[in-house]
């Protein structure tokens, strides 16, 4: 049985049905609006901003438009290349040539982004709904590109990009770093700039204990019960080996505290 796009939709969490599938092709310049087009070395910035400005034109974009696009990059006669998924939050424009929309790009597919590709049937067709998009078939899903390890003085992880580190291959790097070690990590709730100092140590690497943040968005820690894990943001406060005395990296992390101020005003309760 041929794998079809539908099911990788379904399997992301996109309703078919609700959703907009659109393929961009590599033009000088876009042929409604004048708008310079795509090329190869576009920026991830320039193909957003390309794909929120589309035709006033009833018949060439739906006059109401899906809340996620499914956005591919035409690639070769027929096939079209994953390149993300992005969520339109609502029209903020219309010149009457036309319409500017707000849009984000969302966690949907994202471990499938540049590594999917579909047959694209039909080659004058540049946008169509989900549902008839996911009977195109799936011609290959590439390896994923490994994503070096910046180090762990610079790692500042949303939740979202956390699940991704503790699941993807490409972050195989990132979790071999993360079990060598044990250390004071820094959790802040972007929502007030609350922090959590916490710790891992013993036989419990940093690794280890971010696995359950990603598992569950908050390891078990009480204050963090009732909150929503997609406002953290995670860092690395200070690493150890792990034949660290325990009394050293408890030291560690009561100072981390007081300079934070994470007990008074913060997410700790002691």
């Amino acid at each position: 049985m041929t794998l079809t796009l539908a099911p990788l939709l379904r399997d992301a969490g996109i309703d078919p049905a609700l959703a907009l599938v659109i393929r961009h092709a590599y033009v000088r310049e876009h042929e409604d609006s004048g708008l310079v087009g795509l090329h190869a070395h576009s920026t991830h910035e320039q193909i957003l901003e390309y794909t929120r400005n589309q035709s006033s034109e009833a018949r060439k974009f739906p006059a109401a438009a899906p809340r996620l696009w499914v956005v591919f990059i035409r690639e070769g006669g027929d096939r079209a290349r994953l390149w993300s998924v992005i969520e339109n939050r609502g029209e903020i424009g219309n010149n009457g040539i036309l319409r500017t929309f707000d849009v984000v790009q969302t966690s949907h597919m994202a471990d499938l982004r540049n590594r999917l590709v579909i047959a694209w049937k039909s080659p004058r067709s540049w946008r169509m709904s989900g549902t008839a998009a996911g009977a195109y078939p799936v011609v290959g899903i590439s390896d994923a590109e490994p994503v070096p390890f910046p180090g762990f003085d610079r790692l500042i992880l949303s939740h979202t990009e956390l699940q991704a580190v503790m699941r993807e291959h490409r972050y195989a790097a990132w979790r071999t770093a993360l079990s060598s070690v044990v250390g004071i990590y820094l959790i802040t709730n972007t929502v007030n700039g609350r922090h959590y100092v916490g710790k891992a140590d013993g036989e419990e690497s940093i690794r280890q204990r971010w696995s359950a943040y990603a598992t569950n968005g908050h390891g078990g820690n009480v204050e963090l019960r009732s909150l929503d894990p997609a406002r953290f943001r995670f860092a690395i406060l200070r690493v150890f080996d792990p034949s660290t005395p325990t009394s050293e990296i408890n030291a560690a992390e009561s100072h981390f505290k007081r300079a934070l101020d994470s007990i008074v005003h913060g997410l700790n309760r002691n």
